[in-house]
């Protein structure tokens, strides 16, 4: 607030109120992982709403919603580099025993708690099916 910055300030306003929504409709005080979802999830609303702005030719509002998915980057755990990403796959199909599409279900099953937060969940999946199409 004292540093004037208002577009930040809504970023935050916005996160304060999503976790004490989902606080109040499941009547539970949310932990860490459960706020990380929260903020994952309103990354994920940012990023579909850039895509249609720019689909639809409104720069100004995609701007406005990259800067509020900066905002909402940094209160995420530091993600995960791809090769990270890819070595934790590996582990995940090996561990599985995972042969083919049909055990894909099995290694985001395992992989989805080792990473919520840490890595883009759908880059995770279109990895994993690669790996267990190829």
């Amino acid at each position: 607030m004292r540093a004037k910055d208002a577009a930040r300030l809504s970023a935050i306003r916005l996160i304060l109120a999503a976790i004490k929504q989902r606080e109040v409709d499941e009547r539970v005080e949310l932990d860490d992982a459960a706020v990380v979802g929260v903020i994952e999830k309103m990354i994920k609303q940012r990023r579909e709403s850039i895509a249609q702005f720019e689909k639809g030719g409104r720069r100004d509002l995609a701007d406005a919603e990259k800067a509020e998915l900066q905002v909402l980057s940094a209160y995420l755990p530091a993600q995960m580099s791809d090769a990270e990403i890819a070595q934790a796959v590996d582990a995940a199909i090996a561990q599985s025993g995972a042969a083919g599409a049909k055990d894909m279900g099995k290694v985001m099953g395992a992989l989805k708690p080792r990473l919520a937060g840490k890595a883009d969940m759908g880059k995770v999946s279109a990895l994993v099916k690669a790996r267990l199409a190829g």
